[in-house]
């Protein structure tokens, strides 16, 4: 094999191996929102950041974890990405009361999943108790965090927006913070919201 065909094979793998990754980082934030139905949208054009806090984590992994180190390498990202995006959304900074205002949540938790003999066979007509014993044979640990970002109007929620992944403890720093970004964005992407 010719070394420039080589180096055009070497080269499409990486790119496709680089896509992969992205796509598959992309995929990872599952995103959903519910909004007050009585709310008037179409009268909201300007918005400012909480007045008693722009946001809060919560941590409930480990009595080690420091909600407050979280807080300071988060919050850049969060606070930087709300703002790039609100004016996308037809949202102005306020000079003066704002219309909405935005408080944000991280929340970092452990979350499982298990699957036990005979989970997925239909129910057995005697009360639906399968012919055997359950027992568990596929028990899975892991770190989830989830982004909330509240609209408040007169110090009621009538909008929220929830992003949510799964957090692998490996991943470098600048991978945690596209994925908080791309969890803003994506959270955003949903406001207004369509009645």
């Amino acid at each position: 094999m010719n070394n420039r065909r080589r180096f055009g094979l070497t080269t499409l793998a990486a790119a496709v191996g680089a896509a992969l990754a992205v796509q598959s980082l992309a995929a990872a934030v599952k995103v959903r929102s519910d909004f007050d139905k009585a709310f008037n949208f179409k009268d909201a054009h300007t918005w400012a950041w909480n007045p008693k806090g722009s946001g809060n984590v919560m941590v409930a992994r480990t009595s080690s974890d420091d909600p407050e180190a979280i807080k300071r390498l988060a919050e850049p990202y969060v606070l930087k990405t709300v703002d790039s995006e609100m004016p996308r959304r037809g949202l102005m900074p306020a000079s003066g009361a704002p219309d909405l205002t935005l408080t944000y949540y991280l929340l970092l938790t452990i979350g499982s999943s298990a699957q036990t003999v005979g989970q997925f066979l239909p129910s057995t007509t005697q009360w639906g108790v399968p012919p055997f014993a359950p027992a568990t044979q596929s028990l899975e640990f892991v770190q989830q965090g989830s982004l909330v970002l509240d609209l408040s109007a007169k110090n009621e929620v009538v909008w929220r927006g929830i992003g949510e992944a799964q957090i692998k403890m490996d991943l470098s720093q600048e991978k945690r913070a596209s994925l908080i970004v791309e969890a803003v964005q994506k959270i955003l992407a949903k406001y207004p919201p369509k009645k």
